[in-house]
């Protein structure tokens, strides 16, 4: 491929990229980066194929020959909530959901990512990679919502139309990143570092219930005895925010058959979202949280490699993520803990607050096994397969909220494969399913009801590399 059409495909790759769609399987992280990735279930870095594979572990880079890497995913969530009948139905202060099965639409994204590695000697390389990791898209256009508009008042409960009774509700969060590897090798080790731009929207919608549980209305209420509305809740359209981080890694290779690799990407520190100030922690704050990984890959016989590998997701540092549900309720004994509308005294425990509450989401730690088996017989055709295991993130006392994010997931069955052209250009194929996954917990603000959530996946990736 020539200059100009290299920069071609690199700035409609960019363009397309700039409008990801979002993404969960493991928490909201893809199960990999690239299709050499994909196709063994995120396993695989110790012995990188790729350009694309310096997104896993930027020591890559050096490793594998001149590429430039192009690829697209069609990816398909398919999410479900179900609430159970309540005995309070919007009585005495309670928010009953109302909801029997209702799917989330928007059920199928393209996903494009483009890499490009250069060999600036026999041990230095640099290498350009653009692609989306993370993110989540729910839009829920039925069910409803009833409660008691003044509580204990006199006032009758109503039902209102919308998951939480405020229309159509959901949330849109894409990630992308654009990485700037530097790779070198020292005998049988390699190091990398690639410092992390990283883009983000955000949109949210239907959650205008929530306004009495905001710092904004609390703060006004609490000092003015008037309530005070948010404007950085929700229905504000899409915010935008950059940040910047950095990835490091090594890989060593020990002998011939055997490698051992480790990367970290540290929190990648973002703008905050403006527009939606008093729905997120901190006043908007939602950085990327980091990510650790380790693992080994062993060329059990000339035609079989076998990769195993571990990755843990930090999300419990991030509060826009992390902060459960009862950060709005008073705990016993605690007289400043709770938002006041709840109870409590304290409007840092409101939404928008340094305590607002978020997803309730926990670090998640994933198990990836994957091989590679280049039959004697297929000397152009290198297939792969893995499987994929990790806890998901949700606590059942955080169901209801995670509605608008199931990322319920935890097993994860890949496969694929890499055909060799006579022109030395390569096709890569990952397919990807996350059967169905179930979590139950109470509405925490309806104690008489509980809430389901149900999510599946499936991905088909395709690639080429020039």
């Amino acid at each position: 491929m020539n200059a100009p059409l290299r920069v071609g495909v690199l700035a409609a790759a960019v363009g397309a990229a700039l409008s990801l769609p979002a993404h969960a399987t493991n928490g909201y992280f893809t199960h990999g980066v690239g299709t050499h990735s994909k196709a063994m279930a995120g396993a695989g870095d110790a012995m990188p194929d790729m350009a694309i594979d310096v997104a896993n572990n930027p020591a890559a880079g050096i490793l594998v020959d001149e590429h430039l890497d192009i690829g697209l995913a069609l990816f398909s969530p398919m999410r479900e909530y179900s609430t159970t009948e309540s005995e309070l139905d919007g009585q005495m202060g309670a928010f009953t959901l109302n909801a029997d099965g209702i799917d989330s639409d928007n059920e199928l994204f393209p996903i494009p990512y483009i890499a490009k590695n250069w060999h600036l000697s026999d041990t230095r390389a640099f290498t350009v990679a653009f692609y989306g990791r993370g993110g989540m898209n729910t839009e829920y256009t039925s069910g409803s919502a009833t409660f008691d508009p003044d509580g204990p008042g006199p006032a009758e409960a109503m039902t209102m139309p919308g998951t939480f009774g405020a229309g159509t509700a959901g949330v849109n969060l894409s990630q992308a990143f654009l990485e700037l590897t530097y790779s070198v090798k020292f005998g049988d080790v390699a190091v990398g570092i690639a410092p992390v731009i990283a883009y983000q929207m955000f949109e949210a919608e239907g959650v205008a219930t929530f306004a009495p549980y905001t710092k904004t209305y609390a703060e006004s209420f609490v000092t003015t005895g008037e309530p005070g509305m948010p404007t950085g809740l929700t229905n504000n359209g899409s915010d935008d925010s950059f940040g910047f981080g950095v990835k490091v890694g090594a890989i060593w290779n020990v002998s011939d058959t055997l490698a051992f690799q480790a990367a970290y990407q540290t929190e990648t520190d973002m703008e905050e979202f403006s527009k939606y100030s008093d729905l997120f922690a901190e006043g908007g704050d939602f950085d990327i949280p980091a990510t650790a990984r380790i693992g080994v890959s062993l060329q059990a016989t000339p035609q079989l490699q076998l990769h195993f590998d571990v990755e843990r997701t930090y999300y419990s540092d991030v509060a826009s993520v992390a902060n459960p549900m009862t950060n709005v309720f008073p705990s016993p004994g605690l007289a400043s803990s709770g938002c006041p509308t709840a109870g409590g005294s304290n409007v840092e425990n409101c939404l928008g607050g340094s305590e607002g509450f978020g997803f309730g989401w926990d670090d998640v730690t994933v198990y990836q096994f994957g091989l590679e088996w280049s039959p004697a017989y297929m000397p152009k055709v290198t297939w792969r397969a893995g499987y994929n295991y990790g806890e998901q993130p949700i606590s059942e006392e955080n169901a209801a909220i995670n509605i608008l994010a199931p990322a319920v997931v935890e097993e994860h069955f890949t496969g694929g494969f890499c055909y060799d052209l006579d022109s030395g250009d390569h096709i890569s194929v990952a397919v990807m399913y996350a059967p169905s996954n179930t979590v139950t917990g109470p509405n925490l603000f309806d104690p008489t009801q509980q809430v389901s959530l149900e999510m599946s996946q499936w991905e088909l990736e395709v690639a080429y590399t020039f």
